[in-house]
């Protein structure tokens, strides 16, 4: 399952409105026959593409794949009747297709007679790469993920509006690998016309990557003549409004399950507020300012009671910066 995890995280960004999916197959005698990742759109899904590698050798083998195969029709056949036709014997798969018109693949392959067993690795998967389109089947909205980088005393900027750089080297790069598995990343009008972002991805030597995000700017004032975001690097839209919940309607429309949220801290406070923000990426740079903008505008709080709560779920290192990952909390606790 960890294999089939692994392939699944290098096709993130390149499978919506369809899930990143990892597949192995193991044949009768427990070697690795085949393996394979969901394609694009229209493409083979993850089990249809190692069965294919797999051949023969499938037959009387184990499918082990990152989510449930998916029992309905859609652009493809489903793959319960590809892995009922290459004969396996078995099936074990990590997290339970919630989506009401394709779940359901697992009781249709103990019908046929094959041994199914769910749960392997399901916390990695459903909080890894399959995180933004299980929320997305579950609330029918996309996941929006806000990245931001800060100082410790939480300044996003030096008082003369400089923030080039907070965070470090690493850190970096590693937010350029975040971008490359997201759909859309999102910016405001102020953050184009204060720091004029390209909102690419790019590799360690500046190259720009092969896929790019659609580049989404946000408010109702016009995008300056010349801003790097509406150069041929990326596509670009620009949405004239100042609602989150308008905003993440409109992208979900367009088939976008995963936005990384890039914006400067009105756009930020206007998405919390909003309750439109499901995870948070903060990088803590060792760095103190003592003046200059904060990270989050305001939010809709006025009084310690109505803070909005999180729950950490991780804490590493990112080079020199510490890198902070948390969703919102279920519930409050006084203290």
């Amino acid at each position: 399952m960890a294999a089939a995890l692994a392939l699944s995280e290098t096709v993130r960004g390149t499978t919506s409105p369809n899930p990143p999916v990892g597949a192995v197959i193991l044949a009768a005698d427990g070697s690795r026959a085949g393996e394979g990742a969901t394609q694009p759109p229209g493409g083979p899904h993850a089990e249809v593409v190692a069965l294919r590698q797999a051949g023969e050798r499938a037959r009387g083998g184990t499918a082990v794949v990152t989510l449930e195969p998916c029992a309905g029709h859609g652009r493809t056949p489903p793959c319960t009747d590809a892995l009922l036709a290459a004969g396996v014997a078995a099936v074990r798969y990590a997290v339970a297709d919630p989506h009401p018109e394709f779940g359901g693949g697992a009781e249709r392959l103990r019908a046929a007679g094959v041994d199914v067993a769910g749960g392997l690795l399901a916390e990695e998967a459903a909080t890894g790469p399959l995180r933004a389109w299980l929320h997305t089947v579950r609330t029918g909205r996309p996941h929006v993920t806000w990245k931001y980088a800060a100082t410790l005393d939480g300044r996003v900027a030096a008082a003369d509006g400089t923030s080039r750089w907070i965070s470090g080297p690493v850190s970096r790069a590693e937010v350029h690998a975040i971008r490359a598995a997201a759909d859309a990343v999102v910016v405001g009008t102020g953050t184009v016309r204060a720091d004029d972002p390209w909102l690419t991805v790019r590799g360690p030597d500046g190259a720009l990557a092969a896929r790019q995000p659609l580049r989404v700017v946000v408010g109702e004032s016009g995008i300056p003549e010349g801003s790097r975001v509406l150069d041929g690097a990326a596509r670009t839209v620009h949405l004239r409004t100042r609602d989150p919940a308008e905003v993440v309607a409109v992208l979900g429309e367009r088939g976008v399950v995963d936005v990384l949220l890039e914006g400067g801290p009105t756009l930020a406070g206007a998405f919390v507020r909003a309750g439109r923000v499901d995870r948070l990426l903060a990088y803590v740079a060792p760095t103190l300012l003592g003046d200059g903008p904060v990270a989050l505008g305001p939010a809709g709080v006025s009084t310690v009671t109505e803070a909005h709560r999180w729950r950490v779920e991780g804490v590493t290192m990112s080079g020199d910066d510490v890198r902070i990952a948390a969703v919102p909390a279920t519930g409050e606790e006084d203290g």
